[in-house]
């Protein structure tokens, strides 16, 4: 008997995935959906110490730990000739690499590359696991009698706390991954260009000063147009301090909402639904998450350049 590829593998694997879920649809109806924002920070599923494990929490923990035993299964025996998984791996990485490094330079590339290169990984990760049948489906719950959309009355049981919920749909992921990149952000820019030259770039005084000494030499023309341009000049760097700070709103609530709209569309298109077309959206989802983490990643890289800038480069 023939040996099989790794195409004619995942094609087996994505037919018998495609079974099981117009096999579910068909005789297992679910009820409506109930959609919820919040974790269950009343109710977590346990605590330590002072730290509360909600459903977020432990899909956030499940996505860190997968990354971390795919990159060990990769390197743990790591050949010159790679195999499959190594291969996989060093692609990644490369390609991540080679990404950061062509825009920000070699030197710049390699020291922004542990921050932009885990973001990337790890929001990926939070929107890909997020599609496994376990989220939002395990969980407690009880058994209720409802009325479903296409099978009439329905007795079974509803999950009310799910177990494992998406870590990008909780807003605390990606206000963290948000103060992340400004904290490494105003770091890489003071640590480049010193903390004065850089506070230089939002406290712009140099022309007022100027204009107060040509006041003070009698230079009262020269003093009024030097004024005029330093609070000009003053308004920008004012500007530009508060746009520094909203991109921690800005990055938190792009990713936030992105992703909980996407696991709400998911949600209600299989409950509309319930046979062969819910597959085409998580086919968009999952490429909805890959975009969210680059873009989330790119955006930091290109803030991180920007800062690392002299601000005469800028003009």
């Amino acid at each position: 008997m023939p040996k099989l590829g790794l195409k004619a593998k995942v094609g087996i694997a994505g037919v018998v995935c495609l079974l099981l879920v117009v096999l579910g649809a068909l005789f297992f109806p679910v009820a409506p959906p109930e959609v919820h924002l919040a974790a269950n920070y009343d109710d977590p599923f346990f605590t330590l110490g002072p730290i509360y494990f909600t459903n977020t929490l432990i899909a956030s923990c499940l996505s860190i730990a997968t990354l971390i035993l795919l990159f060990y299964l990769a390197t743990r025996r790591m050949k010159i000739v790679p195999a499959r998984l190594q291969s996989f791996a060093e692609f990644i990485i490369e390609a991540l690499l080679n990404f950061i490094e062509g825009l920000a330079g070699k030197e710049n590339g390699r020291r922004f590359f542990p921050i932009v290169a885990t973001i990337f990984l790890y929001v990926l990760a939070n929107a890909w696991l997020s599609l496994l049948p376990i989220f939002n489906f395990i969980g407690y719950g009880h058994i209720e009698t409802v009325e479903t959309l296409f099978y009439g009355t329905y007795t079974g049981f509803i999950v009310q706390t799910p177990l494992f919920r998406g870590a990008n749909t909780d807003i605390n992921v990606p206000l963290m991954l948000a103060l992340v990149s400004f904290v490494s952000v105003e770091y890489w820019g003071i640590t480049s260009l010193g903390l004065r030259h850089y506070a230089g770039k939002f406290f712009r005084f140099g022309q007022l000063a100027m204009a107060y000494g040509q006041l003070i030499r009698g230079q009262v023309r020269s003093a009024l147009a030097g004024l005029f341009y330093g609070m000009v000049d003053m308004f920008v760097g004012m500007l530009e301090l508060v746009t520094e700070l909203v991109r921690i709103i800005s990055f938190t609530f792009r990713l936030f909402g992105n992703m909980t709209a996407g696991e709400v569309l998911l949600l209600m298109m299989a409950f509309l639904i319930p046979a062969v077309l819910p597959v085409v959206f998580y086919g968009l989802e999952a490429l909805l998450g890959f975009v969210q983490a680059l873009v989330f990643a790119a955006l930091t890289l290109v803030f991180a350049v920007m800062a690392v800038m002299p601000h005469e480069a800028e003009h």
